[in-house]
C-alpha cells in the first residue's frame, strides 16, 4: 500500500486527485494540504511514501516544501511534483530541492499513477516534454556572462548566507544599491531569485 498526501491550492484539483488514488487499487491517501506550510505538516503527521505536489502554493510554494520535506527523518517521503509548469529553472530548482519526478497536470490519468508507484518504489518520474527539456538544457553551451567585480562580491557573499543589510555594511554601501546589484545579477544569470543565482553561479565558476 502506498501512501499518500496530496498537495495542491485548487480544490477541485484536489479532490480530482485524491478521487483518482481511492479508486486505485494499492493506495491510501493519508493526507491533503492547499499550500506547502500545510504539505510539510502533513507530511511530518502522517510520514506517506509520496507526497503529490503542486508547485505555485500560498505561505510556501512547492520548491520550498519540498527541499524542507526531502530533508525529513528517514524513512523520508519521496516528492513528485505535479504542475501545469515546465520552465526551465522551475524544473531545475525542483530537481535540486529534492523532487523524484516531475510530472504535468495535462498528462494522462495513468501516467500519473504509474509515475506515484515508481517513485514510491524509488525510481524517478519525469513527463516526456520535462524529460527533453532537461537533455536540451544539458547539451546546450552555457551562455557566457560576465558579472562585474562589484556584483562577484555581492554573489559571493549572498553564497554566505548574508542578507542585503549585511551586505551593505560589508561593502559600505546602500542597501538599495544592493538589491540593484542583486536585479542585474538575476537579469545576466536569467534567474528569478539568490538561491537559483548561486547554484548557477556555482555551477558556471563565476564564484
Amino acid at each position: 500500500m502506498i501512501r499518500l498526501v496530496i498537495a495542491d491550492d485548487h480544490p477541485v484539483v484536489q479532490a480530482g486527485l485524491v478521487g483518482l488514488f481511492a479508486d486505485e487499487p494499492g493506495f491510501e491517501v493519508v493526507g491533503r494540504a492547499s499550500d506547502g506550510a500545510e504539505a510539510v505538516a502533513r507530511a511530518e503527521e502522517s510520514h506517506p511514501d509520496v507526497v503529490l505536489m503542486d508547485l505555485r502554493m500560498p505561505n510556501l510554494d512547492g520548491v520550498a516544501a519540498t527541499a524542507t520535506i526531502t530533508s525529513l527523518p528517514e524513512p523520508t517521503p519521496r516528492v513528485l511534483i505535479l504542475t501545469t509548469y515546465e520552465s526551465d529553472d522551475q524544473i531545475l530548482a525542483a530537481i535540486e530541492a529534492g523532487a523524484a519526478g516531475y510530472l504535468l497536470k495535462a498528462a494522462p490519468q495513468d501516467e500519473i499513477i504509474a509515475g506515484v508507484r515508481s517513485v514510491a518504489a524509488g525510481q524517478t518520474a519525469l513527463s516526456p516534454a520535462v524529460a527533453a527539456r532537461l537533455v536540451t538544457r544539458m547539451r546546450a553551451p552555457a551562455p557566457t556572462v560576465a558579472l562585474t567585480p562589484r556584483e562577484t562580491e555581492v554573489l559571493r557573499l549572498v553564497s554566505q548566507g548574508r542578507s542585503n543589510k549585511l551586505i551593505a555594511a560589508d561593502l559600505g554601501i546602500g542597501e538599495s544599491t544592493v538589491k540593484t546589484h542583486l536585479l542585474k545579477i538575476f537579469e545576466k544569470l536569467d534567474v528569478p531569485d539568490r538561491t537559483r543565482a548561486v547554484t548557477l553561479a556555482m555551477e558556471r565558476g563565476l564564484i
